[in-house]
């Protein structure tokens, strides 16, 4: 009896973990098949000397203020569209604003005015000074210390630390969730941690492979994997669960 119900316990975790090894080697096939559609994409887009708007390109090293740039973009881009943030981002440039000192002797008021743009404008500006305040305590840049600042959720923490400070924490977004669901390797209610966790465990923890595999993503989401996906187009359509069940 026991002999057989430990013959049953070893098999399940067998099955397991060759489903585990499985969706590990898919995980890299996507970003094998997105990489070579899309190249690379040289997230996150910032503002370079003598320009206003943000552009994407690879860089070695960020300064300062680009720096500030992305961790101001990554807490104006929650739940609006990326176009709405570079107005901003432009706006800000135009008045040679965007600087720590400067946002932070800017009244509250004025500050959400400038963001408005980017929707929740009033709520974003109290959370843009939080950081602030945060930035300018000399608390250690880490994951669980951006997560007690106030209004900083998983998503905006840890764009932060894989885009302003080279941290390899991979992002989960609503685009990522989409795509791997859809392709049957999770659940459409996946937690954050749960997808993170196993975009850890299949790749190496490289910030520059985080960040293009991220981009390539959002990229691949705005294309055809979107609210209504463009399946018959789709460069995944060979290994898309939902395309296949539509055959």
């Amino acid at each position: 009896m026991y002999t057989n119900k430990f013959y049953i316990i070893i098999k399940k975790h067998q099955e397991t973990m060759n489903k585990t090894r499985q969706i590990h080697k898919q995980i890299t096939r996507i970003h094998k098949i997105l990489y070579k559609n899309y190249g690379v994409q040289g997230w996150w887009p910032v503002t370079d000397k003598e320009s206003k708007r943000p552009t994407y390109k690879k860089r070695k090293k960020l300064s300062r203020n680009q720096r500030f740039e992305i961790i101001i973009g990554a807490i104006l881009t929650q739940n609006t569209a990326w176009k709405n943030v570079e107005k901003t981002i432009i706006e800000l440039n135009k008045k040679k604003l965007l600087d720590i000192h400067k946002i932070k002797a800017l009244p509250l008021k004025k500050l959400s005015k400038l963001i408005k743009p980017t929707g929740y404008y009033n709520q974003k500006a109290k959370k843009i000074k939080a950081m602030i305040d945060f930035l300018k305590s000399g608390k250690e840049i880490n994951r669980e210390n951006l997560l007690s600042v106030w209004g900083v959720g998983p998503e905006t923490a840890d764009s932060i630390l894989l885009y302003a400070y080279n941290k390899p924490f991979f992002v989960i977004d609503t685009y990522t969730k989409r795509i791997l669901a859809r392709m049957g390797l999770v659940k459409s209610n996946v937690s954050y941690n749960e997808l993170q966790h196993m975009f850890h465990k299949a790749l190496p923890r490289n910030t520059e492979l985080f960040k293009e595999y991220h981009a390539l993503l959002v990229e691949h989401a705005k294309k055809y994997c979107r609210t209504k996906p463009l399946c018959n187009k789709c460069v995944l359509k060979e290994e898309c669960k939902i395309k296949r069940s539509k055959q």
